[in-house]
């Protein structure tokens, strides 16, 4: 049975979800291991939503620590079909403010730690990912800043760093050189495994600051990003109950079937360990063969 349509994954200042109902915590076990922490199932706005704290609640893991593949896995073991994901970001365009949301729809990866896919040990897929964010949940995503009188800017490019340090001041000019709108630690891994999972999945970026190509960056006080994260985190509640209540029931995006022609191993020559460590996500086409 299923337990959960719509995902949400908290980042830097929601570690929580206002307005759930009927809640119960669940660990979820995973071939992957463990997920950054329980998950908390519940209702918003009518619909069956699950929680997760990506950094853990009390945020104690760092952005290479996350164990994306069990996050994303255990999104899938729960019915999730749909993940909203909210994450602190720092701008490189002077137009995308502190307290402002960016919903991105390309990603752009600077990482090299991370292990983003659920593919290997003997079976062979490549999933498509020219458009890496699903456009239905960005749209309900956008609808909703707007209906929580937000402001919400659709569309643009997430540099995904590996982190946990910022980038330096030449990196960020790169950034900058490159058109990108906004740079975080976190995001792409999740849409890679997402898509990989056949869920639909896309980003709320939470401007907390500018980055530092910016001139004022250097008298930015750490009180002063505290005070913007927590305004993020409740404007992040009020958007991602608006996104909820707005998105449509069927999913008729290609998210929903992104393994239909990606796999490239005969199913014959599939490894029975493999076969079972992901058959939640392979089996329905596996069993083709």
């Amino acid at each position: 049975m299923q337990q959960a349509e719509i995902g949400i994954i908290g980042g830097s200042g929601l570690y929580d979800m206002p307005g759930l109902t009927n809640t119960r915590e669940e660990r979820v076990e995973t071939p992957f291991g463990q997920p950054s922490d329980a998950f908390v199932l519940g209702e918003l706005e009518g619909r069956k939503v699950v929680f997760l704290a990506r950094h853990g609640r009390g945020h104690k893991l760092l952005p290479t620590e996350l164990n994306f593949r069990a996050n994303i896995y255990a999104m899938k073991t729960l019915g999730v079909e749909r993940i909203i994901s909210v994450s602190a970001v720092g701008s490189l365009k002077e137009e995308h403010k502190p307290t402002d949301f960016v919903v991105p729809d390309q990603f752009i990866d600077r990482t090299f730690h991370r292990e983003s896919t659920f593919f290997g040990n003997g079976i062979v897929a490549h999933v498509a990912f020219g458009d890496p964010v699903c456009a239905t949940v960005a749209k309900a995503i956008a609808d909703g800043c707007d209906a929580s009188a937000v402001v919400g800017k659709r569309g643009g490019t997430y540099v995904c760093m590996e982190g946990p340090q910022f980038s330096t001041r030449a990196e960020s000019n790169l950034y900058r050189s490159w058109g990108a709108d906004v740079i975080g630690m976190t995001n792409l891994q999740e849409a890679k495994l997402a898509r990989e999972a056949e869920i639909c999945y896309a980003t709320m970026a939470m401007v907390t600051d500018y980055d530092c190509w910016h001139e004022g960056h250097d008298d930015v006080t750490v009180e002063q990003i505290v005070a913007v994260l927590n305004q993020n985190a409740a404007n992040a509640a009020k958007v991602v109950r608006a996104a909820v209540a707005a998105m449509p029931g069927e999913r008729k995006c290609a998210c929903a079937s992104a393994l239909q022609y990606a796999i490239l191993t005969n199913p014959a020559a599939v490894p029975a360990e493999t076969r079972e460590r992901i058959d939640l996500i392979v089996g329905k086409y596996l069993k083709k063969g």
